[in-house]
């Protein structure tokens, strides 16, 4: 019956993560964006400049898409790429003034329609309990 009730989870974890990626889908289309580029324009706005090569580690991206989608947000006028003064093998993307901008009247809303679809969670437990099956799940790739 436990085995039963891991899959129930999995399929309403899965369906949970969806409907959450729909909502930001639909969100961030009002600004001309697609969620993985919100997603980097978030990552810059909330950490500061970062190297190209590990923006797509912390946003799930492999490096072809990775280029596509700061080539796109370049384009945009939301990001730029800047040489690092020392190790010329490592560019960042920085956000401009109108990214920046484009952040701060875009994120509130943002921050509070996420806060609304998890009210009444107790999160610190629904973190840790996530991070939990997620260190066993990425423990158990090596299916020998």
């Amino acid at each position: 019956m436990e085995e039963r009730q891991a899959l129930k989870a999995i399929t309403v974890l899965l369906r949970a993560s969806q409907s959450i990626q729909d909502v930001v889908k639909h969100e961030v289309a009002e600004y001309g964006l697609n969620p993985t580029e919100f997603s980097v324009l978030e990552l810059l706005y909330h950490k500061g400049d970062q190297p190209i090569q590990t923006i797509g580690k912390k946003v799930l991206l492999t490096s072809g898409s990775m280029t596509y989608i700061i080539d796109r947000l370049e384009t945009k006028g939301y990001l730029m790429r800047k040489a690092c003064p020392s190790d010329r093998r490592v560019t960042y993307a920085a956000l401009t003034k109108h990214g920046t901008e484009l952040m701060e009247r875009i994120f509130p809303a943002h921050e509070q329609r996420m806060n609304e679809l998890f009210d009444g969670l107790t999160l610190d437990e629904t973190i840790h309990q996530l991070k939990t099956v997620g260190k066993r799940a990425e423990a158990s790739k090596n299916f020998n």
